[in-house]
């Protein structure tokens, strides 16, 4: 009995010291992060002398040879180029629409939708349907559709906390919403978008045709603009309300782009890899600060801080700058398909794609309540200094989701800022610099730099 205590008592005092090792250690993650951080200036290169990086334009080609040469800089293990084909959509010449009420024409806000086709040279004008779901637009039928303009004001849900739930819910009026309204005859369709906010910012986004279903020209329109429709539509008969907009989008052949990918070499086990990434692609209404220039600009930021402080990681430690999650995610398919290619064993990937706002903790996809129970008794207890101990099951990320076909044993994690601004911003001409945090960008840097660590150090099984 007496060994059995002694044993016991040993492992105990172990776990403490390795708890006040790891305390210690995300400390010093943590002030590095804090009084020397990087991102922020890395990210106001990346906005203010690049600037939008939709895939296949000039953009996107100058920040992946700047990433590069980023990287290079900070004399990581190994730097490289991993090339995939991505789609290349141009929106054109600027976008017009009114509301056409008799004589008068009142003018509203619109984006294309991305991969969208144009309108006639001339634009289109129709009478309008109004609708809150496909569903909706389902039971009228091509009776009712035929001919028309239809009007998705499925509007953003504000009950939920957590607003990627919200976004999730009405964003199929704008994947699905075109495809859906062209299959009972509609000439073109028009999105409410996608945000809790009521502002004349029109959000982009992409939309997905369905094969065999003809083609019609999507925007969307900002929240002022589509709750104006509406009531214009409810106070006067249907007829008399037309809608007008132009668009000169078109899609050019595929180009060649690239993922740009950072790795520290695992001390122990070089061929067993920790992936960190976000999306160097954005759309091109503004700057990507946001969505996602702070995601990669934190995801470099986790390697700069490991490598400063000294630190020699067990596994592999990569960055990687996806490329085309905006409209297409292939360069999560291409880093995915290699990694499987050459036969790389991958522990966790942890996506960083939803703003650079104030780290609130992790999401783990597809993660059973004994694994969150189990990763909350291992890490909370660490992170709850920097209020980024919120350890949830919940999803991964776009550009990290394929690794789960190909590397089926691994963790896919997201994480997790504060939500509340995000959808405010995301997709519009809105998405620049100034509106970034320099200090959340940075404790967000700390914390996914902590989880990392954490991982190498203990694992996640």
């Amino acid at each position: 009995m007496m060994k059995r205590y002694l044993l016991l008592a040993a492992l105990f005092f172990s776990a403490t010291a390795s708890q006040a090792q790891d305390s210690l250690f995300i400390r010093k993650i943590y002030d590095e992060a804090l009084v020397n951080g990087q991102a922020y200036d890395n990210l106001r290169y990346l906005c203010k002398n690049i600037g939008q990086r939709l895939s296949g334009s000039a953009g996107a080609e100058k920040a992946v040879t700047w990433s590069k040469k980023l990287m290079d800089g900070y004399g990581f293990d190994k730097v490289y180029l991993q090339e995939v084909m991505v789609p290349h959509w141009v929106r054109g010449a600027k976008e017009q629409a009114y509301i056409i009420d008799g004589n008068k024409k009142i003018a509203v806000p619109i984006a294309a939708l991305g991969s969208s086709i144009a309108t006639p040279a001339s634009g289109i004008t129709a009478n309008i349907v109004e609708v809150k779901s496909i569903k909706e637009l389902e039971t009228l039928g091509e009776s009712v559709i035929k001919g028309k303009i239809v009007f998705f004001n499925g509007a953003f849900d504000q009950r939920f906390i957590e607003t990627g739930a919200g976004y999730g819910a009405a964003g199929v009026q704008r994947f699905a919403g075109p495809s859906a309204a062209a299959k009972y005859g509609a000439v073109g369709a028009i999105v409410r978008s996608i945000t809790p906010a009521l502002d004349d910012y029109p959000h982009t986004g992409g939309t997905v045709y369905v094969d065999g279903v003809t083609k019609i020209p999507a925007a969307a329109i900002s929240t002022l603009a589509a709750n104006k429709l509406s009531n214009m539509l409810r106070l006067r008969k249907l007829p008399l309300i037309k809608f007008y907009f132009k668009q000169n989008c078109q899609t050019l052949p595929d180009v060649k782009s690239y993922n740009v990918i950072g790795e520290i070499k695992g001390s122990e086990n070089p061929n067993k890899f920790i992936t960190v990434g976000g999306h160097l692609d954005s759309w091109d209404l503004a700057e990507g600060a946001h969505d996602d220039g702070t995601g990669v600009m934190q995801s470099v930021e986790v390697l700069r801080i490991l490598k400063t402080t000294g630190y020699k990681p067990k596994n592999s430690i990569r960055a990687v700058f996806f490329m085309n999650e905006e409209n297409g995610h292939k360069g999560g398919i291409k880093y995915a398909e290699q990694a499987a290619a050459d036969k790389e064993e991958h522990i966790a990937a942890i996506e960083t794609d939803e703003g650079g706002f104030t780290p609130r903790g992790f999401s783990f996809e597809g993660a059973s309540p004994a694994f969150i129970k189990q990763v909350n008794a291992k890490f909370k207890n660490l992170l709850e200094p920097y209020e980024a101990d919120r350890l949830v099951e919940g999803g991964g990320g776009t550009d990290i989701g394929p690794l789960k076909e190909t590397v089926p044993s691994i963790k896919l994690i997201g994480f997790r800022p504060d939500s509340q601004r995000y959808f405010d911003i995301h997709h519009t001409a809105n998405d620049v610099f100034e509106n970034v945090n320099k200090r959340e960008l940075h404790l967000g840097a700390a914390a996914i730099a902590s989880m990392v660590y954490l991982i190498d150090q203990h694992g996640l099984n």
